[in-house]
């Protein structure tokens, strides 16, 4: 939470949320309305996530949730 508000955006806020369900995948990082979820994301990927994908419109495939994301780097099945 903090590597996001050090990293402020406008139009964007980070907020810490209860439980969504991922927690054997977690850190989750949920990027509303684009409805695009990161897993196991670490302070240090957090400027890239900024950057990438909440300035530059562009998601980070290699950090994309499998369970929501078919085909993704972390998927076990690709």
């Amino acid at each position: 939470m903090t590597a996001f508000q050090t990293h402020p955006v406008p139009d964007y806020t980070a907020k810490q949320t209860g439980c969504l369900g991922q927690c054997g995948n977690g850190p989750m990082v949920l990027v509303l309305p684009d409805n695009v979820w990161y897993c196991r994301v670490q302070p240090e990927e957090v400027p890239a996530v900024v950057e990438r994908h909440l300035r530059g419109g562009q998601p980070i495939r290699a950090m994309l949730s499998p369970h929501f994301h078919e085909n993704s780097p972390k998927d076990p099945k690709t």
